[in-house]
């Protein structure tokens, strides 16, 4: 039976329909937002693997194409894989939910959301976060939910819930904030230098309209909602955890104090070895299945052991286990100009973090092109992170980029592209691809580092250098006491509460990104994560400049070099001409190649607007280049006196190119100053020859003269003896 559900959500209609639609699935609800519409489901598989320490949760954002009115591209006419959009949408919602399912759920969990129409103005990745917490809540999944996510916008200082796509072009703040009605727990913001106390208060903000999504959707659930099921989990007695904990703390303290990374690693695996194979030799008589699960127990106990001796360090002894402070950064270095050949390099190093950053400079055309349902069409400015695993030192999967080196990636773009210069002021594409070389901890935030001092390194004139830090959070067993760290490393990031990552310039914070595991933070831990963070941004952006201050003023030799100019646009077809034949013959000539497509050819981007850019390496290439285009648009003077090469004769005149793109028309009584009666005895096709422009007939079509540019003939004096001899006859 259908139930329909409204909300005036801050003036704009959010409608809930349950009963009608995907009725198998164990939760289902279409979510109208305006014009957007979200079909949101979720199904659990019957049976856990109770053994396996990960909990299988996929959650899908699928964009169809048809929600924003077109045809997919190519030859197969389908949605292809997701694209970056999507998977971004997908890991938004999944961040939030995750830490809301039991720690000991080991069930598999689906979460699809289908788009199924778009209102640009109504976002409808919030519509399916909204959609996925409730479907989930109304279902016999066990989830603490409900959880909800709003955009916060800030235009003329005043903030705005889910600001339109005009708004956010007007907006300093572009912020997704997640959450319950008690607490925030999933943070993602883009932000034009903005100050931490702002962006508290616009965290504040939106948490506030969070609150008003979950209490609609308790009022659906109480209503709606099902029994939640029963599940399978391990169940671990007292006396084994108490036998495991006398075998191993001692030894598992002793080894997560050891400072170095793989060292450190290395010994915690022994410790864990060397108990498990002492459990398998004196179980090996145990049944083959009885044997797995009790060596899973055994395992569950020992990083439940970890787990607390790490907290115990960090919150009681207030000790790092690498020994440094709570707001110390580790051992930081720079180096640029590391690759001869490319257009801008840069090595950064944190401790055991290293990005390499490589800045690569292309013309305007040659944007990203993007096929997905928002109204951007084409990217000007791309980061590309890549975490191969050699960086820590692990063999694994090699391949198109997963959700994680997505998401990173955005992160870094985000950030960066905060201080890039307009098209206007720099009319390049630029790429940035961040190559992680080692890795312990935060590498996003290292290739926002790198990233900064290769764009500065290639030229690119960025507003200001960005540095990046990401904190962390550790909470005592009762969440009263609680510890922020600076700078974490991998171990901190895995044993810990919370991963805050904050990026920004000296003047204010240019990203923003929150991950917990908890159900939540409170104002006050954000306060002082934002406030921690800065002191070590401005550490980190104080060793960043002592390697390079500022942006170079000139790009690589390498790098394309640009001339940027105006014609009259009604003369762009006169640059192009018939079939692209004269821009490809300035391109050959200019260039001096046989193809357009040779890596040596110069590029030429032709605006509507009448704006002309060239790219080359080579400056006199590019003014070749120019000198050519402006011959092809270069205005005809009346009454100048021009040279131009004959091109065609005919029996009433011949016609003459002053230039390409320009010919007039010498009629045969303007070619000389005496009766011509065949042109052709006058000129040949090839022949240089002077005219005058005289104007234009009725067609617009320039005449030309010839005898008018040619000085005229003096008339010969009788001699004075043949006058005198005249008269007197």
């Amino acid at each position: 039976m259908k139930k329909t559900f409204e909300l005036d959500f801050r003036g704009r209609k959010l409608v809930v329909e349950n009963g009608e639609y995907a009725k198998q699935a164990h939760g289902a609800v279409l979510v109208r937002y305006g014009d957007t519409v979200v079909l949101s489901t979720v199904v659990v598989s019957p049976n856990a693997n109770i053994l396996s320490d990960f909990f299988p949760l996929m959650v899908l954002y699928q964009e169809k194409l048809y929600s924003v009115g077109k045809i997919p591209g190519g030859f197969i006419k389908r949605e292809g894989r997701p694209t970056d959009a999507a998977t971004l949408a997908a890991r938004m919602i999944d961040r939030p939910m995750r830490p809301m399912f039991p720690e000991d759920f080991r069930n598999e969990v689906q979460v699809v959301n289908t788009i199924l129409s778009v209102d640009t103005d109504n976002s409808p990745e919030l519509a399916a976060m909204f959609g996925s917490s409730l479907c989930t809540c109304i279902s016999k999944i066990p989830f603490d939910g409900p959880i909800a996510g709003v955009k916060v916008g800030r235009v003329n200082g005043e903030f705005i819930i889910n600001p339109t796509p005009a708004e956010l072009e007007e907006s300093d703040i572009d912020l997704t904030v997640a959450g319950t009605k008690h607490a925030i727990n999933m943070v993602e913001a883009g932000s034009k230098e903005v100050s931490e106390d702002d962006m508290l208060e616009a965290l504040m903000f939106g948490h506030e309209a969070v609150k008003e999504l979950c209490e609609f959707q308790e009022t659906i659930i109480k209503e709606i909602g099902l029994e939640k099921m029963e599940y399978e989990h391990l169940e671990i007695s007292d006396e084994l955890r108490k036998e495991v904990y006398d075998l191993a703390s001692d030894k598992l303290d002793k080894a997560m104090r050891i400072k170095e990374k793989l060292a450190k690693y290395e010994a915690i695996d022994n410790v864990k070895e060397e108990v498990v194979s002492k459990y398998e030799e004196e179980n090996k008589d145990m049944d083959k299945d009885e044997l797995t699960e009790f060596i899973t127990k055994v395992k569950l106990v020992l990083e439940s052991i970890e787990y607390d001796i790490f907290r115990s360090i960090t919150v009681n002894e207030k000790t790092r286990s690498d020994g440094r402070k709570m707001d110390e950064i580790r051992p930081l270095s720079t180096e640029i100009d590391v690759l001869p050949r490319t257009h801008g390099s840069a090595v950064f190093t944190r401790g055991e973090t290293q990005a390499m950053a490589i800045t690569t400079l292309g013309a305007l055309n040659e944007y990203q092109a993007l096929d997905g349902l928002s109204l951007e069409a084409e990217k000007h400015f791309m980061l590309h992170y890549n975490f191969p695993q050699f960086s820590v030192g692990e063999t694994g999967r090699y391949g198109s980029p997963g959700r994680r080196e997505i998401g990173h990636g955005a992160l870094g773009e985000r950030c960066l592209k905060q201080v890039m210069p307009s098209e206007e002021e720099f009319p390049y594409t630029v790429r940035v691809v961040s190559e992680i070389l080692e890795s312990n901890g935060s590498s996003s935030q290292a290739t926002i580092c790198a990233g900064c001092l290769s764009l500065m390194a290639a030229g690119v004139p960025i507003k200001a250098p960005v540095a990046g830090i990401a904190m962390g959070l550790i909470t005592s067993k009762d969440e009263k006491d609680y510890t922020i760290l600076t700078d974490i490393q991998g171990m901190e990031d895995h044993l810990g509460d919370m991963d805050f990552k904050v990026g920004g310039t000296r003047k204010g914070i240019c990203s923003l990104q929150m991950d917990i595991k908890i159900k939540g933070i409170t104002k006050q831990i954000l306060k002082e994560a934002l406030a921690q963070a800065k002191k070590a941004r401005m550490e980190i952006l104080d060793v960043m400049e002592k390697q390079i201050a500022e942006p170079r003023k000139e790009v690589s030799k390498y790098a394309p070099k640009t001339e940027v100019f105006s014609i009259n646009p009604d003369r762009i077809k006169d640059v192009i001409g018939k079939g692209g034949e004269t821009i490809t013959r300035i391109i050959q000539e200019a260039s001096n190649v046989v193809s357009v497509n040779d890596v040596n050819a110069v590029k030429v981007d032709l605006n509507d607007d009448g704006t002309v850019i060239i790219y080359h390496t080579d400056k006199e290439v590019i003014e070749k280049t120019k000198a050519m285009i402006l011959d092809c648009v270069k205005e005809v003077e009346i009454d100048k006196i021009y040279t131009g090469v004959v091109v065609k004769v005919e029996d009433y005149g011949c016609f003459v190119k002053l230039w390409d793109g320009c010919e007039g028309f010498v009629h045969v009584s303007q070619l000389a100053h005496e009766r011509v009666e065949k042109p052709s005895d006058m000129v040949s096709v090839g022949d240089e020859i002077i005219v005058k422009a005289v104007g234009f007939d009725k067609r617009g079509k320039l005449t030309l003269s010839r005898k008018e540019a040619l000085p005229k003939p003096v008339k010969k004096e009788e001699p004075k003896e043949k006058k005198e001899e005249t008269k007197s006859e």
